[in-house]
Formats: structure tokens, sequence, C-alpha cells
């Protein structure tokens, strides 16, 4: 079972890995970053080492600078190490590094991320049990847990083009929530 993800990327992905750490956050899995500021007491080899090891999952987010990064590809390998399951998120037109070129990515550009983490967390849903939402209200800010809509109404919403509908159980408003990422929308 999934329940905790490393996001292995370059410092200049640090957006990239700050959305994916939301969307993984709305469906209740935990992730780890070692550029994440957090246990700063531990170096940063020490916060790799445990990331990778305490995690069910490693997701490197390859763009042209995280494929060539050092780092990087010392997490991958670390990870191949560690025998961690892969899903890389690779940007189009990237080459995967050599130790998991017999991956299958899911590709990304950078108009195109929202539908790579919708495609990822439906991978990752068909892997593992996924039950729960978290959803943090925009109009009254209060975070509330709900079922996850099942698969099947997700796809529909993707297809057809359209949004999630909920309902805040704090403040009563609709909440129109994006089904590839399940964060509400404005």
């Amino acid at each position: 079972m999934i329940t905790k993800i490393y996001i292995a990327h370059c410092e200049q992905d640090e957006p990239l890995a700050q959305e994916l750490t939301l969307a993984l956050w709305a469906v209740e899995l935990e992730s780890f970053s070692a550029l994440y500021r957090k246990a700063l007491i531990l170096s940063l080899a020490d916060r790799i080492r445990f990331g990778i090891r305490q995690s069910d999952c490693v997701i490197p987010i390859l763009t042209e600078e995280g494929a060539k990064s050092p780092e990087v590809n010392q997490e991958i390998g670390l990870a191949i190490g560690a025998d961690q399951f892969i899903i890389p998120l690779v940007e189009t037109g990237v080459k995967l590094p050599i130790l998991i070129r017999h991956l299958q990515p899911i590709c990304f550009s950078h108009d195109t991320y929202g539908g790579a983490l919708g495609k990822l967390i439906q991978n990752i849903r068909q892997l593992t049990r996924l039950d729960w939402l978290k959803i943090k209200c925009p109009y009254c800010g209060e975070e509330m847990t709900q079922y996850i809509s099942p698969e099947e109404e997700v796809e529909r919403a993707i297809i057809a083009g359209k949004h999630l509908e909920t309902r805040c159980s704090y403040c009563q408003k609709n909440i129109s929530l994006d089904p590839r990422t399940f964060r509400p929308i404005l």
C-alpha cells in the first residue's frame, strides 16, 4: 500500500514539487523531499536517506535541469538500491536517466502539468486504496475530509471538461474541484 511518497527534484523545480505535494496531500498521501526545510538538525544526506527509506514510492520530477542534476540522479540511484517503486514525471523531450530508462514515465509540459498530476494520482489509485479526500475551503478556509469520488466519476468529469462538485461542511458553499488534482477552483 502506498501512503508515503518521496519527491526527487532539483532546486529549480521546487514549484513543481510543491504543486505535486498539494495534489498528494489532497488524496491523503504524505510526501517527503530533501529540499524541504524540515529537520534542519539533520544533514541533507541524512534527510535524503531517511525520506527514501521511509517512502513506499519515489517520484522524480525530471525537467531538463532535473535530469542533469547530480543530486536527483543520486536520489534515483539510492531509490533503486533500496528497491523502491519509482514513477517518473518527465518533461516532454527530456531523456530518462539510464537507471530508469526501462520505466514508463508520465510526461508533461508546463501547460499540462495538472493533467500529469491527475494521471499520477489515477495510477496510484489503481495500485493502492485511496478513500479520503482533504479539501481546504477557498471561502471559509476550513479543512474538511470526505470520501473521494469514484474513479468513473472522475474520468467522466475529465473527459467532459467539467469540475467535480462538493459542498463545504462548514460554510455550506458549493465548491468546484479540478478532477485531476482535486484542488478547489474559484
